[in-house]
């Protein structure tokens, strides 16, 4: 298929490779696998100097759904991003050198901030920044490669101008059952009837564990004092949570319990999918009215009353595996049913108008706005027993970031809160004093926000921040001793005994597990943050982090990222992780489930010492 051409006004420079030579192709093996071409092995008119440039475009083909590296090589100075390509199926990426020069300056958690999506790839953004006019070499590094993937590289060009990213020959590469046309596996559907036999096999051998949980969740086993809501205790030099009846409860739990799946960019990507999901005649309020791939198959499920039946099937599923609390971002209507306990993600701070995470905190509106989305969120819900408490945010971005921070608050237009910076630094603008600010606007951030959530609800636990990634600075580790349990998300093999350490001396408060996942590069889904070579070995790595975690004294719980594969053409920012507890056609990945359960049922012995937590290892390759 002919490649679309840039405008004429582009600035382009191009030599296609396919029209001259066969496509270089890299072969990928071992820990860490790296291949690196010269510019003029790639295109002999590529330039070293790239300034007058905006975008790197490459047509490539890979067999592997799985991140890569994309690095380019100056004297002295290397700058490497993270990329992710469809998979089997030759595209057009057109890179935007912008985030190899300077940091992304949009965004409001770690997410937004730290990938950019295109229609047939994603790129992060965080790195090494610098010009890019003494460029020698491009380079490709994946890290344990599964498989020993290939990719082919047909045409690298520059261009001033975006022409645009997408899957050049092959459409229709999403089936009507939201499944990667170009890639096969065991098990793939074929066809409705061979759906709807799995379906009933599974709810056939849906029945409660033997778990020994109350009706909350907690251990019934175990006796402390009863308040009848959530609270958290340590308890022989060991924290619980405490249920509302006083039993001791080790959360568990999974994100994302909801029926959208996070589908999104269908119709400006419609010759992308064999068949579109079908609109939504009566959305809810602020929700568009197409549906997903996912909801789709529950549709097919479940029939027209499909989403009352959806909801017992997971609470089903709940009490089969062990899982005893609905997780963040789910749907509320799994909390209207009041047989599990649950979290709420609070929102609403005017973050996503701020300056990377940080609202205008100095200026008279925030009280308002935050007393406003407290007391619409909180309220309804300070009688709910089955409540255990609210995330106050999601992975600031801005720890490490604090003097970019402050450039943005300065740059843009007046705010009180750049008017406070500007007096703040006005007895001098350096490095440590811009991080003494920041920390001012964060206590400031916190103190309102906390009071607010108290004011309209005293009953419920304060769960946090769910910062994301290690331990964050000691300013902001001093001011999380305002929470009834610190939060964080660790995207690891498992979480480092120090870092719990270190957190825990620091605040005295128990921990919480936000998010963590496992996954597989398969069926045109990347792996996820941590990879592991199958679905045997998600569940060998589920065991090991969460048993592992478990066994430390202040540890009170874990939470699964997330309940269902996101989308494979890739979600808001990209992201088509192989994360799910199930699939897109609503089937369970059956040996991970099965290694779950047996560690929900050890949880309470391994937390409270009497059992050592499991100790083997997966192997991502």
């Amino acid at each position: 298929m002919p490649r679309s051409l840039p405008t004429a006004a582009a600035l382009l420079l191009t030599l296609s490779l396919a029209a001259t030579a066969a496509p270089v192709t890299a072969h990928f093996d071992g820990a860490e696998s790296e291949h690196r071409w010269a510019l003029r092995d790639l295109n002999p008119r590529l330039p070293a100097d790239w300034t007058p440039y905006q975008f790197l475009i490459i047509e490539m083909r890979a067999t592997s759904p799985q991140r890569f590296y994309l690095t380019f090589h100056s004297p002295g100075l290397s700058q490497r991003r993270q990329m992710q390509p469809m998979a089997g199926v030759w595209i057009r990426a057109a890179i935007p050198l912008q985030y190899y020069r300077q940091p992304n300056r949009s965004g409001h958690d770690l997410a937004s901030v730290g990938k950019v999506p295109r229609n047939s790839f994603w790129i992060s953004t965080g790195g090494t920044y610098g010009p890019l006019d003494k460029v020698e070499a491009i380079g490709i590094t994946m890290i344990a490669p599964l498989g020993k993937p290939t990719i082919e590289i047909r045409s690298v060009e520059l261009a001033q101008d975006d022409p645009g990213s997408d899957v050049l020959g092959g459409k229709p590469v999403v089936d009507q059952f939201g499944q990667w046309i170009p890639a096969d596996w065991p098990g793939k559907i074929i066809n409705l009837e061979q759906l709807k036999s799995a379906w009933a096999s599974e709810e056939a051998a849906l029945r409660p564990g033997s778990f020994g949980y109350s009706k909350y969740g907690g251990y019934l086993n175990t006796k402390a004092r009863a308040t009848g809501f959530f609270r958290v205790e340590q308890i022989d030099g060991r924290w619980w949570f405490i249920d509302p009846e006083g039993h001791h409860f080790f959360s568990t739990a999974a994100t994302g319990m909801g029926s959208g799946a996070g589908d999104s960019r269908l119709e400006t990507r419609a010759d992308y999918f064999a068949a579109m999901p079908p609109i939504d005649p009566n959305p809810p309020p602020g929700v568009r009215g197409r549906t997903g791939f996912y909801s789709w198959n529950l549709q097919r499920r479940h029939g027209p009353q499909w989403t009352g039946k959806w909801i017992d099937l997971i609470l089903r599923r709940l009490d089969d595996w062990g899982l005893n609390t609905i997780g963040n971002w789910s749907d509320v209507h799994l909390w209207d049913r009041h047989k599990k306990a649950y979290v709420v993600q609070l929102r609403g701070w005017g973050m996503e108008t701020g300056f990377l995470g940080m609202p205008d905190v100095f200026s008279d509106e925030f009280p308002k706005i935050v007393d406003k989305a407290a007391a619409e969120q909180c309220a309804p819900r300070k009688n709910d027993p089955y409540l255990i408490g609210y995330f106050v945010a999601n992975e600031p971005p801005w720890p490490g970031r604090e003097s970019l921070v402050v450039d943005i608050i300065l740059d843009r237009p007046p705010t009180a809160t750049q008017r406070e910076a500007k007096r703040f630094l006005a007895a001098g603008d350096t490095p440590e004093r811009r991080k003494q600010f920041l920390y001012r606007a964060f206590d400031r951030y916190l103190e309102v926000i906390n009071a607010a959530i108290r004011r309209h609800d005293p009953n419920h636990l304060n769960l946090g921040l769910r910062f994301g990634g290690g331990v964050p600075p000691a300013e902001m580790l001093r001011a999380s001793k305002a929470f009834d349990v610190y939060s964080l998300n660790v995207y690891s093999t498992a979480v480092s005994r120090a870092v719990l350490d270190e957190i825990h001396a620091a605040t005295g408060r128990p921990i919480l597990i936000g998010e963590f996942h496992f996954g597989v590069p398969a069926r045109g889904l990347a792996a996820g943050l941590v990879q592991v070579r199958d679905q045997a070995e998600r569940g060998v790595a589920y065991r090991y982090y969460v048993e592992q975690a478990a066994s430390h004294p202040a540890f009170i719980g874990t939470s699964w990222f997330q309940w269902v594969d996101q989308p494979v053409a890739g979600r808001m920012d990209g992201e088509n992780y192989n994360i799910g507890l199930v699939d897109v056609t609503d089937r369970p990945y059956t040996e991970f489930i099965e290694a779950m359960k047996t560690t929900h049922r050890r949880l309470q012995a391994v937390h409270s010492g009497k059992t050592p937590p499991f100790d083997q290892k997966s192997r991502p390759q």
